[in-house]
């Protein structure tokens, strides 16, 4: 016989992660000389239901330093939020308009790892200060704290492991980067069925920082891929 406590704990775990809203994702960011570039696709799925085409997964936390997350929408969106406030609050104790990036991703890995234990959120925080410029810290489930030149996350980085471990390189230029970037995410939505819509990328150096878009109908396929419309003048691989 099952107690009442006991079919009310059966009752809340077979619902928990039921309707839960994903993003599963493909998030990156990357160092290049003097700055950062993070990159993802907008794709939010609920179960094989997309929710939300055109997400995003790139939160700012603070002046020149930004969270990417992946995982539970509302478990990441509450982490960003924390870190917003809380960090706000030290650079207004600082007298500062920012805080460092190291002190950002502590702050975001203390709020993972206090949690682990219910918490689906694998993050990357990156960004740009004046004493260590550009950083990379990764935060993966769990709530490990990485200082890392590039990170990928998300349920596509299976797909692209390998092509940035060949093709990362220290040095890069900001324009070189952020192509890499995009590329590596374009490669990640070709393969992951829960990654797509559009790319985002921010890029932030000591001039400041600059969010971009690539369009969907722009964003690169290849020749596995089906186009969304084959005509005679449909070129068969883009």
């Amino acid at each position: 016989q099952v107690r009442g406590d006991d079919r009310d704990a059966m009752a809340t775990s077979a619902m928990v992660g039921q309707g839960e809203v994903l993003t599963g994702t493909t998030i990156m960011a990357c160092t290049f000389d003097g700055g950062v570039v993070l990159g993802a696709d907008s794709r939010t799925s609920s179960g094989n239901y997309v929710a939300n085409k055109v997400a995003d997964k790139i939160t700012k936390v603070c002046d020149k330093v930004y969270l990417c997350r992946s995982g539970s929408a509302a478990h990441t969106q509450a982490v960003a939020g924390y870190a917003n406030l809380y960090l706000n609050q030290h650079a207004i104790e600082l007298g500062e308009k920012g805080v460092s990036v190291k002190s950002a991703a502590t702050i975001v890995k203390e709020i993972a790892y206090t949690n682990k234990e219910w918490m689906n959120a694998g993050m990357i925080v990156a960004g740009w200060d004046k004493a260590q410029g550009g950083q990379v810290f990764a935060v993966p489930m769990g709530g490990t704290l990485m200082e890392v030149p590039f990170a990928v996350g998300g349920s596509g980085s299976i797909y692209i492991n390998a092509f940035v471990d060949k093709n990362w390189r220290a040095g890069m230029t900001r324009d070189e980067c952020k192509a890499f970037v995009r590329k590596a995410v374009s490669l990640a939505i070709s393969r992951d069925g829960s990654s797509g819509g559009v790319i985002r990328t921010v890029t932030v150096d000591a001039a400041g920082q600059n969010k971009e878009m690539v369009p969907g109908d722009q964003v690169a396929r290849y020749q596995d891929e089906h186009l969304p419309t084959l005509g005679s003048n449909a070129p068969i691989f883009t």
